[in-house]
């Protein structure tokens, strides 16, 4: 499932050229508003899965796939955070844009997508510690157009947690709570309610419950 981060508001070093540097995210202190920390070392795999394809995280406009703006040209963890130098491409009109809001100071934002690989949580707290993340993308955003789509993600993916608890614990999910987890697993409303209901039905015997499990198997395919 991919996840975005708040905004970090770390940007810095903005040449004419378009070329910036800022940190994507920072490491360990006090949770964040969503209640995450990320350790140290999370981005460690996937930077050299990366350099050993010679590839770079996109560079995205609010996390929008349709508008990239420029190319990453060098990321690494320091002792701070994940550091970034980017370009952006200045012979697009996103591109310009996005570096005069930066050189006025409008936004100055940094959020990265990525996929949960490891991670813990503190059952008292409820404080979730990244440990392993597969980066895909970091964005440059501005803080209030999508604080609510974060907060959303963030939400979904620790709901779908709990229940995956609630069924490691051999509890039935209600119908409602199945879509739930299935949506933060990332499937669509769709196919996360035709599934729920598949789920839900008649289960007298170990025949009717193998049929239901290869209609959901379908369901979810399909």
């Amino acid at each position: 499932m991919d996840k975005k981060t708040a905004p970090i508001l770390e940007i810095k070093a903005l040449k004419e050229s378009g070329e910036f540097e800022g940190y994507g995210s920072t490491f360990g202190g006090e949770p964040d508003a969503y209640g995450d920390v990320i350790a140290s070392g999370a981005y460690v795999d996937s930077l050299a899965a990366h350099k050993a394809k010679g590839t770079m995280p996109k560079l995205f406009w609010q996390h929008n796939a349709d508008e990239p703006i420029g190319k990453w040209l060098d990321a690494n963890e320091d002792d701070h955070g994940l550091l970034l130098h980017g370009k952006l491409n200045m012979d697009v009109q996103r591109g310009r844009e996005a570096y005069a809001l930066l050189k006025a100071g409008d936004i100055d934002g940094l959020s990265i997508g990525y996929r949960v690989k490891e991670y813990s949580v503190d059952t008292d707290s409820g404080v979730w510690t990244l440990e392993k993340l597969d980066l895909i993308e970091v964005s440059i955003v501005s803080l209030g157009a999508n604080e609510n789509a974060v907060v959303q993600s963030v939400k979904a993916a620790k709901a779908a947690h709990d229940l995956m608890e609630k069924l490691k614990a051999g509890d039935r999910l209600t119908e409602r709570e199945f879509e739930t987890w299935l949506k933060g697993l990332g499937f669509s409303n769709s196919q996360a309610e035709r599934a729920a209901r598949l789920h839900l039905k008649g289960q007298g015997d170990l025949a009717d419950a193998a049929d239901d499990g290869v209609a959901f198997l379908q369901a979810l395919m399909s």
